[in-house]
């Protein structure tokens, strides 16, 4: 079976942009430049995982549905095994040459590949409709120092959702406050995010 190849782009790239550590929420100042088909390439996953010099571009998409926001376990069955057990409130996953095609460049080939893996990961009545808020990035742990989260936001009303990967375990919307009862438990870049979930949604200008 070939091996998984993965959207990567140099971490100097970064440098130049404005290396951050944790959350930035200005992502318009950094994302067409990091999305430009000129800096990405595909590179072997096993090669990428052990490349500090490249950052694997992962959608993170967290979905609200009225005040309760998505959150899950990763199970056994996860593709990164170092985040097995923690919690989540970001759905996602590395991007594929599958997902691009002739006509689909730059940012739109990267808005069909989030759009790939929302359905696979869930099941959903509806489309998602997204938006990037943000950037993740956390070169203090292993997994973060290779990857770089684009956090998008999801608005649901009435739409039903379940999950469409096993590696999903204890899937269901929980309220904000519930959230930060478990913050100890969730990754990291869940736990950037919760604190910023009212600027994520829109409720409150980033500062």
């Amino acid at each position: 079976m070939a091996e998984e190849m993965v959207l990567v782009f140099p971490r100097q790239l970064l440098d130049a942009l404005g290396r951050f550590q944790g959350i930035q929420l200005e992502a318009s100042r950094f994302i067409e430049s990091i999305l430009d088909g000129g800096q990405t390439r595909f590179m072997p996953r096993s090669h990428a995982e052990e490349n500090a010099e490249f950052k694997q571009i992962i959608p993170y998409v967290l979905i609200r549905q009225g005040d309760a926001w998505l959150h899950y376990v990763r199970g056994k069955a996860s593709g990164e095994k170092r985040l097995v057990a923690k919690g989540s409130i970001g759905i996602g996953g590395h991007i594929n040459p599958e997902d691009q095609s002739l006509f689909d460049t730059g940012r739109d080939f990267y808005d069909r590949a989030v759009q790939r893996e929302l359905h696979e990961e869930l099941r959903i009545d509806g489309e998602f409709r997204t938006r990037i808020v943000a950037l993740l990035n956390d070169d203090s742990t292993p997994v973060g120092k290779v990857h770089l989260g684009v956090v998008h936001f999801c608005e649901l009303t009435h739409e039903n959702v379940s999950r469409g990967e096993v590696s999903l375990t204890e899937l269901r919307f929980l309220p904000a406050q519930e959230l930060q009862r478990r913050r100890e438990h969730l990754e990291s870049w869940s736990q950037f995010c919760l604190d910023h979930l009212d600027v994520i949604a829109g409720r409150r200008p980033a500062s």
